[in-house]
């Protein structure tokens, strides 16, 4: 198997939190948050993870309601994905983020925390897809 980077997103209207992982160990771990005063301050900062690390995959969290349900952050983020894919040509999985922020609220780092949640959320669900 192949070694490869894997970046996850947390993505909010304000702050962008940001985990790593690889395809070997499939541990994430916060890498940063990406906190800039514009959006194409943002996507400058993104695309500079991206040119870094280099990752064949992207992960985003999509946050719904208790109940599953769709609200006004869910629309963002997928539209995030969908922009993922559009300026860097890799795929973009979307994982149900709830409660992730709630679960990493005690972090130094709560957006990072977040991302790293998303992400080791998506390893998991890749593992039980291939049990």
């Amino acid at each position: 198997m192949t070694d490869r980077v894997v970046l996850g997103f947390d993505f909010g209207a304000r702050r962008i939190g940001v985990a790593i992982a690889n395809t070997i160990t499939r541990e994430a771990r916060p890498l940063t948050t990406v906190n800039a005063a514009t959006v194409a301050a943002r996507w400058d900062a993104v695309a500079a993870l991206i040119a870094e690390w280099e990752p064949a995959h992207l992960v985003v969290g999509i946050p719904r309601h208790p109940d599953g349900a769709p609200h006004e952050m869910t629309a963002r983020c997928e539209r995030f994905a969908r922009q993922l894919e559009g300026r860097f040509g890799r795929p973009v999985a979307r994982v149900d983020e709830r409660y992730t922020s709630a679960v990493s609220e005690r972090a130094d780092d709560v957006d990072a925390a977040a991302a790293a949640l998303i992400l080791q959320q998506w390893f998991d669900e890749e593992r039980a897809r291939d049990a």
